[in-house]
């Protein structure tokens, strides 16, 4: 199937819709190839868009994570502690894999997008829009645009009530029981819908779960995590300006401290997109053929 694109002419394909990050040099090989074969190129995803899931590994090193995966998650059974090489000997000959990266990039760190339909996944809906409007030859919006998305915040097209209601610590969804009709950040569920581009109708508020921010951030904003942070410190409430500093801030940091997991939540989408992009980690990490 890989010599079959490789062989069409240049521009070939119309439109091409990429799904999921750079994590391995396959990845990448064919993030160029696809983009040399393709005269529209969608970063379709948040996986191609923003990094998603797979990019909260940058927060650590590919070695790391392999070993994670090989040897200390309780399911696994390698007793000969294996791990994945680009390259190992058997007595057939050579196998040969992708090189696996210390850094998860988006589509567009490693080749030129012409758009990004975020969502994980996509609405179906939002999809079916582009490409009527494709198939239609309707004019697209310039290179670069976010297609098949909203303009506004989650919160804009979520019916909760917001009441300005301050609160004095965070639960996870097991924790608590949503009162219905009002805004879950409210009641100490965190949701990223302050922060995140609206057009998915608010699916998950309106079942009681909070936002997790797969739409990616609103126009302008660089760090979706800066800014759902913000959003979160507009909301907690504890203490007054008269109280003694020492006080106040062991108050705000027993705040925190309900709230699990905060790099994982507010970059659960966009880490390889982020200011931060990956965190400084001892040692290179790094899968052979990279040293990004």
């Amino acid at each position: 199937k890989y010599e079959d694109v490789r062989n069409y002419p240049d521009r070939y394909i119309d439109l091409c819709l990429f799904n999921g990050a750079i994590r391995t040099s396959e990845n990448e090989e064919m993030a160029h190839l696809l983009r040399q074969k393709s005269k529209v190129l969608v970063a379709f995803g948040s996986c191609a868009y923003e990094g998603c899931i797979p990019a909260l590994s940058n927060l650590t090193t590919a070695e790391a994570t392999l070993r994670t995966a090989y040897l200390e998650s309780p399911s696994t059974d390698n007793p000969d502690g294996v791990l994945p090489q680009p390259v190992t000997q058997v007595p057939e000959g050579e196998l040969h894999i992708p090189a696996f990266y210390n850094t998860v990039k988006t589509l567009d760190q490693v080749v030129p997008v012409d758009y990004y339909i975020p969502g994980c996944p996509p609405e179906p809906h939002q999809i079916w829009a582009v490409l009527e409007a494709v198939i239609q030859g309707a004019e697209l919006p310039p290179p670069g645009s976010i297609i098949g998305a909203g303009t506004v915040a989650v919160c804009h097209e979520c019916p909760l009530e917001k009441h300005e209601k301050q609160i004095e610590r965070f639960y996870r969804p097991y924790e608590i029981t949503p009162e219905p009709g009002l805004c879950l950040l409210e009641q100490g569920i965190v949701c990223l819908g302050p922060a995140t581009r609206s057009g998915c109708g608010a699916l998950c508020p309106r079942v009681g779960m909070g936002c997790r921010g797969c739409y990616g951030p609103l126009d302008g904003v660089e760090d979706q995590g800066a800014r759902i942070l913000s959003a979160i410190a507009s909301v907690v409430g504890v203490g007054t300006p008269e109280e003694d500093e020492a006080e106040l801030e062991r108050k705000i940091e027993a705040v925190m401290e309900t709230l699990a997991d905060p790099a994982g939540t507010f970059y659960r989408f966009s880490m390889a997109r982020s200011l931060l992009q990956r965190a400084r980690v001892g040692g290179n990490g790094a899968g052979k053929g990279e040293a990004r």
